[in-house]
């Protein structure tokens, strides 16, 4: 792959998608959620009412449905089978069978063909739990994005209470929990830091103060 790649890991939370998008901004790079498409496979999942613990038929859903992911002017925007269902990703359900069907091999092989074709296309900041360890090995710059654990359900709980969604803050931390196990243990590329990313704890900081950091790594990092 000839295209330039700043690949970001780490947990739910720790201000992958936020930071991201600012810093693809000010690199002029496209935006690379790749999140989007496990939460775009999910909904047409849980729409279908296909099992989320059949690999198999989950794997047939995602090459039968036709998953488009665009960033245009900062906004995420996703169809499958070209209906826009980008509203609907960001609900506690669909965020919740996104890491449920994410453990599978088969789906994960799928996502990450559809993940590189888009980078293919252009520069991009990609983010998620596997960018730099399976998606972009090659990356030019890897990064791991952390935060405590009370600080990752504050900002989830904020973000459902901003679209209008209830949030118990508990509930929030213990679900984080149990899909930092989920992501930690699976099988099929298992969040981790990758030898070469340098890891960033943003607990406490602001979006700026994280951007620039990166920003910082990437000009002292040809």
């Amino acid at each position: 792959m000839h295209r330039k790649v700043v690949a970001i890991d780490g947990p739910a939370g720790a201000g992958k998608t936020t930071v991201a998008r600012a810093l693809a901004a000010r690199l002029g790079y496209a935006y690379l959620p790749s999140g989007a498409f496990y939460r775009a496979l999910a909904w047409r999942a849980l729409e279908t009412g296909t099992p989320l613990d059949d690999e198999q038929a989950l794997a047939r859903l995602a090459d039968a449905s036709a998953i488009d992911i665009r960033v245009d002017g900062g906004q995420c925007r996703a169809r499958v089978d070209a209906r826009d269902v980008s509203d609907a990703l960001g609900s506690s359900d669909v965020s919740d069978a996104a890491s449920r069907i994410s453990v599978f091999p088969e789906v994960r092989c799928r996502m990450v063909r559809l993940q590189r074709q888009m980078a293919e296309r252009e520069p991009v900041v990609a983010e998620g739990r596997d960018m730099a360890s399976v998606v972009f090995p090659a990356a030019e710059h890897k990064f791991f994005l952390d935060a405590s654990a009370g600080e990752r359900a504050r900002r989830r709980a904020r973000d459902l209470q901003e679209r209008g969604e209830a949030a118990d803050e508990a509930a929030l931390a213990r679900e984080i929990a149990d899909r930092d196990e989920r992501d930690s243990s699976r099988e099929a590329a298992p969040l981790r830091q990758v030898a070469g990313a340098m890891r960033v704890d943003t607990t406490g900081m602001t979006v700026e103060e994280v951007v620039e950091r990166l920003l910082q790594l990437v000009e002292r990092r040809p």
